[in-house]
């Protein structure tokens, strides 16, 4: 577990430089003043300045920060709240875009990287009484030989494929066995569409059993794996986006879990996977990352941005520095206090031997 702890610790703070960077970069190239570079949140251990700005390393491992000059109060011209509109926008919504663009070259790299991929017969075991395939005609013993036209190689490629397509017909290629009394039996290939329903766990009621017949070894070249790498930032922004709407269509609740269940999920996925799979996860970090600094909260770049875009429907009258500040002071406040709470349980959740993914 210590060194899960060691390696999760290198991936957050390689996400938060990404993202802190983004801010800095182009605080720097629109000249609005940097005051602080700083690693963790208050308070301060050690900082070295260069320049105008100081590079600090905080007590607590929670995430990042740059310090801008004003970032509420416009009186100073180097401020970033004395700039244009597009300046603020481009500046509070940076380290996302980078958080969003960053898991296009870490699945790059994991595609170029060779890998071990099951392959073998993926059966229908059972089928859910009144459920989607049920109602489309699917039935327990069909062979699964791929979903929208596209190969079904193992059970972990179908799961990926339904989850993607949640809320839409999904064309099953199945290969069915009739027997007849008195024969051997006849195979028919089948289309069936089947509505896969918001449902994290179930979206078209089947069971699955799969068996492994060979592995084959899987790499692509640099510029197919750039393209690969793009899809599948693309298909984790779905996955995403379905994984949300379930929540309010009758699917689970979310899993929430902070720094500690983060590094017990690390330790999981190295025990299971080895260090390969470890450029995925830090992929899927940092798109949750990008995500969850847009939304808009108090304190987070989304909630700074909102109310950038109520100044601009408010035709440029700005909310007074001081309630902006308060608003932000307040959201710290909670986000910290949510911080200890979640730290808390992912504790109690390894002290009773449950994992993150169960």
């Amino acid at each position: 577990m210590a060194q899960a702890i060691i390696i999760f610790g290198l991936i957050l703070i390689g996400l938060i430089v990404i993202h802190e960077l983004g801010h800095f970069i182009t605080a720097k190239l629109t000249g609005v003043k940097v005051l602080e570079f700083g690693l963790g949140y208050p308070p301060k251990l050690f900082g070295i300045k260069r320049g105008e700005t100081e590079y600090t390393l905080n007590l607590l491992p929670l995430g990042g920060f740059v310090r801008l000059l004003g970032e509420e109060d416009p009186s100073d011209p180097r401020s970033l709240a004395a700039q244009p509109h597009w300046v603020r926008l481009l500046v509070l919504a940076a380290g996302s875009v980078m958080n969003l663009i960053l898991p296009i070259i870490l699945f790059a790299i994991a595609f170029m990287i060779p890998r071990d991929v099951p392959v073998g017969l993926v059966q229908i075991a059972a089928v859910e009484a009144g459920g989607p395939a049920e109602e489309a005609g699917l039935r327990p013993g069909d062979v699964i030989l791929g979903i929208n036209g596209d190969e079904v190689r193992n059970v972990a490629e179908l799961g990926r494929e339904i989850r993607l397509h949640m809320g839409d017909t999904i064309d099953f290629r199945v290969r069915r066995t009739t027997t007849e009394f008195g024969t051997s039996g006849s195979n028919e290939v089948l289309t069936i569409p089947v509505e896969a329903r918001y449902r994290s766990q179930g979206p078209t009621g089947i069971e699955i059993q799969s068996q492994v017949s060979f592995y084959e070894s899987e790499s692509y070249l640099p510029w197919e794996a750039i393209g690969l790498g793009w899809d599948a930032t693309i298909d984790s922004l779905l996955l995403a986006r379905n994984e949300v709407i379930s929540w309010f269509q009758g699917g689970t609740g979310p899993e929430v879990a902070g720094p500690v269940g983060l590094a017990q999920a690390t330790d999981e996925v190295v025990d299971e996977a080895g260090y390969r799979p470890l450029l995925d996860f830090a992929a899927l970090l940092s798109i949750n990352l990008g995500i969850l600094n847009l939304l808009p909260l108090p304190m987070l770049d989304g909630g700074r941005i909102a109310f950038v875009l109520l100044e601009i429907a408010r035709r440029g009258k700005r909310i007074a520095p001081e309630k902006e500040g308060l608003v932000h002071l307040v959201g710290f406040a909670l986000i910290i206090s949510l911080a200890v709470v979640v730290t808390y349980l992912d504790i109690m959740r390894i002290i009773d031997g449950d994992s993150l993914f169960r």
